[in-house]
Order: C-alpha cells, then sequence, then structure tokens
C-alpha cells in the first residue's frame, strides 16, 4: 500500500521469513557460526533456541541458502506428524523416491541414501523448525536417525530449532540418551538497542527500490529508540510497529518516522513496555 510512497519494491517489514532480509545481528551471526561448525564437523545433533519472533526460521532459511552442493538438506517446518509421517516427510525433502510400506523400510531407504552420499563426498543436514512441537515419541525416533553412522562418521545431521520449551522436553529423564547426544547448543537473544536501529536500517535498504534513488523514508533516533523500548528488540515485534508506523505516515504524507507516530502505532497493534 506504502511502498511507490516511500520508494520500496517490497514490503520492507513483512512477516514472512526471507532469508533476503536475513539480519546477522552478533547473537544470529553466533547461531550461524555454531552451526556450520556443526556441519562442517558432522557433530550429530545441534539445537537452537529463541524466543518467539527472535528470527529463528530466517535465520534457517538463510543458513539452507549458503550451504554448498555438497551438502542435502531436508528442513521439516510444523512437525504435527507421527514419527511414520516424520519419516515420510523426511524421505520425501531429500528426493528419495520409492514406496515404503513401513517405519522399517523407511529407515532402511534413509539409511542406503545417507550411505551413498557419504561415499559421493556429500553431508546430510536434517533440521526440524518448531521442534518444541515434537513428542517424545518422535524425539526418540530422532535419536535412533543419529544413530546412523559409519565407523569414523555420523551420517545424519540434525538442527532441531525452538522455542525454549524445547529445552524443557529435552531435559525429561526419558530423552536422556538424547540429550547426551547433543553436541551444539544455542540460544538466540532479542537484539540490543543499537542493532535494533541497524536491523531497520538493513531492512529498509533491502526492500529500497534503487532506481527511485534517494531512500523514501527515515526513522529518527528518538524513534528508533522508542521502537527497542517497546519491543525489547524482538524481531517479529519491530517489523509489526515499524510497518504500522509506515503506514501511518504514509496517511499523514509524513516520510520521517518520528517518536510520536511509533507511539501511536503501537497502541493501534498493542504493543506495550
Amino acid at each position: 500500500m506504502y511502498n511507490d510512497f516511500y520508494h520500496f519494491k517490497e514490503n520492507p517489514f513483512s512477516m514472512t521469513a526471507d532469508p533476503e532480509f536475513f539480519f546477522a545481528s552478533s547473537h544470529h551471526s553466533e547461531a550461524f557460526s555454531h552451526l556450520i561448525y556443526g556441519i562442517q564437523q558432522r557433530s550429530g545433533i545441534m539445537v537452537v533456541t529463541g524466543e518467539i519472533g527472535t528470527g529463528k526460521t530466517t535465520l534457517c532459511r538463510a543458513f539452507l541458502g549458503r550451504l554448498d552442493n555438497h551438502v542435502k538438506t531436508a528442513f521439516i517446518l510444523n512437525p504435527y506428524f507421527t514419527e511414520t509421517q516424520l519419516l515420510q516427510l523426511i524421505i520425501k525433502d531429500l528426493g528419495i523416491e520409492g514406496t515404503y510400506k513401513n517405519k522399517l523400510a523407511l529407515v532402511d531407504a534413509l539409511n542406503g541414501f545417507l550411505l551413498q552420499q557419504a561415499m559421493e563426498g556429500n553431508n546430510v543436514v536434517l533440521i526440524v523448525d518448531e521442534a518444541q512441537n515434537l513428542k517424545a515419541q518422535q524425539l526418540e525416533q530422532i535419536r535412533l536417525l543419529s544413530n546412523l553412522e559409519t565407523e569414523k562418521t555420523k551420517l545424519l545431521q540434525i538442527v532441531l530449532v525452538g522455542q525454549p520449551e524445547l529445552l524443557d522436553k529435552l531435559s525429561l529423564s526419558s530423552l536422556r540418551q538424547l540429550t547426551q547426544r547433543i553436541s551444539v547448543r544455542y540460544h538466540i537473544l532479542p537484539l540490543d538497542p543499537e542493532d535494533t536501529g541497524k536491523y531497520i536500517q538493513h531492512r529498509l535498504h533491502v526492500a529500497r527500490d534503487a532506481q527511485n534513488g534517494k531512500p523514501g523514508v527515515r526513522f529518527t533516533d528518538e524513534a528508533i529508540r522508542s521502537i527497542f523500548h517497546l519491543t525489547r528488540g524482538t524481531p517479529r515485534l519491530i517489523n509489526v510497529l515499524c510497518d504500522r508506523a509506515l503506514l501511518s505516515g504514509f496517511t499523514r504524507e509524513k516520510r520521517t518516522i518520528d517518536e510520536e507516530i511509533i507511539y501511536n502505532s503501537a497502541r493501534e497493534v498493542h504493543i506495550t513496555a
């Protein structure tokens, strides 16, 4: 609605997990480095957690986009499935063809694929987003998949990504064998005040239509401080608030977003400090 007015080629604060807008804050960069290390070392099971809206899914998509051709991947977004259905999804996402009638056949097909990839010098990565929704039986299934290995290396690298509730599940006594196999852990924190400002500028820059010359909007320093105060640096809330602020500026024909617009917008979207 306001893209032409502000010289944007697309919405800078869309709620979709677009890897093009990935912002490498200090915390997100550390999480990224932990994942790269775990994959390169074939560490087996890795866990990345963060509160709602801290950019975990965007991190996953950006991470997938930067892996080379020697890394084959499966990305499971919403694991609301039985253990067998979860295996079927993994098989499908890896591009393994065939009809498999039971769990044993699925595991055999996956193991054969992993061995073939290892012979070809490739690595295979499974990423499960929203992993806090996995049931104990599904997590146990994932532990069994982590056992697929040769004498020297893990055949499947597994990344569990989820909200802090995932850590509560992993602390269950029944899952202690899985917990002992986790080699990499990282918890993503919200943005600090400095990164909040850089995050906003980054998204404005990515969305800008370069053919239209100068940026069509400016957030004042006071506005950015107010955004951090109201959102506590949570990227999703920043997106919601900035989107509404841009809409408010558009309706007023203002290309400078100030503190007043931010607080008015926060009331409209029910964001309070």
